[in-house]
């Protein structure tokens, strides 16, 4: 054989002995990967038995419940709270108040005002809803007054919110609010109809002065939003509104907080100077505020006529003298007209159940007379006055008292000397510390003159206190006179400082603190021993 056919059968055999080993190789491949798959599908079959029987056992059983109810329980939780938020954005009602002082709560005043609402109003929030809610807890105690209130008026109030950034043309529909020097304390805009009125932050919220004098920046302290926003909706649905007339020019003291209190229960108030001008043509009522001089004979003469009133009547003057008054000859002779006269001397009180303080016995609380209570809303809240002149009655065919002292109490006089005793001043009888004078007509038509005789009793320090009745009392008066119906709205402010359970009776508190305290901590503790002892003896 040639060396060249030998080297063609070399290299035959060792193709065929490398397809022989390739051939070989794939084979042992293919059992490696049937081996894997095999082992594969084994380990499966494993863990698919395996788990089938922790499925089947006790304890898969009990775990899988458990999982099961406590993720049921989260998902309930979860969408209970979601709908119980939506309600109560829908129904503020719904929301429960558990303060002590029903921080949240509506008084019953506004809750019979608003809900006999005649007339669609808006109150304009003047700010984004995000941004008034992040003012503090005080403006998100607001928010929900208003949304209570809106809620009880029967679609006739809505709460919108206004941004003034994004909406800067608003301000223009509006042109009787200062929105240059004043804007940022603009806060709520209440609109009926074509009449519309701006309520500030020191008229919705209380605040501490010190700290704004000082810093310049509010510390508020309280809130005053639901009496602002209902006193502003009576101003804006008001459509005739009665003029009162305050008399000034003869030196009078502060008399601001009347004024506030007149506008606030939608009377239009002006200013007039009977020495240079003369009462307005539609004024049915006229105060004359604590005049430190005495009136000249020709302003006198303006009152008689304007009383008068043509001989039809039909108009009220109110007058109280200030604390220090001197000898005032014309207005003795006025008042003497209508059965009154002033004694300069002061009002002292020595029965210590009427003393506002026992320091003082010239602060007291009075007794209220026949007239000006039946619209009274609580004749249990006393008047209190201070430096109080008494009122005579020199004429009771014509005057009558309104409110008196007890019979314990006299008058301090003027021209007190040392030796004076107060015993010997207390006669009695008690002393009228308000009175009215009346004059009618054959048509029944009555004018009237009433005297307060402390000043004290309507200034701001006294005005603002709950405690006390006279705001709700002088609008009592002012609105029999004006012919209204008892529409002046006393409310208080609300503090939200205090944050516990409004739950004051003893023995209430004993109950809650045996049954949240030691009754249910208990059963929770045996409910879980027994159902551990029950699993584990399975």
């Amino acid at each position: 054989m040639s060396e060249e056919n030998k080297n063609l059968n070399t290299i035959s055999e060792d193709t065929a002995n490398a397809d022989s080993n390739a051939v070989a190789e794939t084979a042992d491949k293919k059992e490696d990967t049937k081996a894997k798959k095999a082992k594969k599908d084994k380990k499966k079959k494993s863990e698919k038995g395996k788990f089938k029987k922790f499925m089947k056992s006790r304890k898969a059983r009990h775990g899988t419940v458990a999982m099961a109810i406590t993720a049921l329980v989260i998902v309930m939780v979860i969408v209970v709270n979601i709908i119980v938020g939506l309600l109560v954005d829908r129904f503020p009602d719904l929301e429960l108040d558990l303060t002590s002082n029903n921080s949240f709560a509506l008084q019953d005043d506004t809750i019979d005002y608003v809900s006999h609402l005649d007339k669609d109003v808006t109150v304009n929030i003047l700010m984004e809803k995000e941004t008034f809610e992040s003012q503090g807890t005080y403006f998100v105690q607001a928010q929900k007054m208003l949304n209570k209130m809106a809620s009880k008026s029967d679609g006739k109030m809505k709460i919108k919110y206004v941004d003034l950034t994004a909406n800067p043309s608003f301000t223009s529909d509006y042109p009787n609010v200062d929105w240059q020097s004043n804007s940022s304390n603009n806060i709520v805009l209440v609109e009926s109809g074509k009449q519309y009125k701006v309520l500030t932050l020191a008229d919705c919220f209380e605040y501490d002065e010190q700290t704004y004098n000082y810093y310049g920046s509010y510390s508020f302290t309280g809130t005053k939003i639901e009496q602002a926003v209902v006193t502003a909706i009576l101003n804006v649905t008001t459509d005739d509104k009665v003029v009162v007339d305050m008399i000034k020019g003869n030196n009078e003291q502060d008399y601001s907080s009347l004024k506030t209190l007149l506008e606030n229960n939608a009377y239009q108030v002006n200013e007039v100077s009977l020495a240079t001008g003369d009462f307005d043509s539609d004024a049915k009522i006229a105060i004359m505020y604590a005049p430190s001089v005495d009136l000249d004979e020709k302003i006198v003469e303006k009152l008689s006529t304007w009383l008068s009133n043509d001989g039809k009547y039909g108009r009220s003057l109110i007058y109280v003298p200030t604390a220090d008054m001197g000898e005032m000859p014309n207005l003795d002779d006025f008042l003497k007209e209508w059965g009154m006269s002033i004694d300069r001397g002061y009002v002292f009180e020595t029965d210590e159940s009427a003393l506002v303080s026992a320091s003082s016995p010239y602060a007291f609380t009075v007794n209220y007379g026949d007239y000006y209570t039946d619209n009274l809303k609580n004749s249990k809240i006393p008047v209190v006055v201070s430096e109080a002149h008494p009122v005579k009655i020199t004429d009771e065919n014509t005057a009558h008292a309104l409110l008196t002292t007890s019979d314990k109490a006299g008058v301090l006089p003027i021209d007190a000397d040392k030796d004076w005793d107060y015993k010997d001043a207390v006669s009695g009888k008690g002393e009228n510390v308000a009175a009215e004078g009346v004059m009618t007509n054959e048509d029944k038509g009555s004018s009237r003159v009433i005297v307060f005789g402390s000043y004290i009793m309507f200034s701001d320090t006294i005005m603002q206190y709950n405690s006390f009745n006279n705001s709700a009392y002088f609008m009592n008066v002012i609105n029999t006179i004006a012919d209204k119906e008892d529409v002046g709205i006393t409310i208080e402010s609300k503090s939200i400082d205090n944050t516990e359970l409004g739950i004051t009776d003893v023995a209430t508190q004993n109950t809650m603190l045996v049954v949240f305290v030691i009754v249910i901590p208990i059963a929770i503790l045996v409910a879980g021993f027994v159902l551990w002892l029950r699993r584990r003896n399975r």
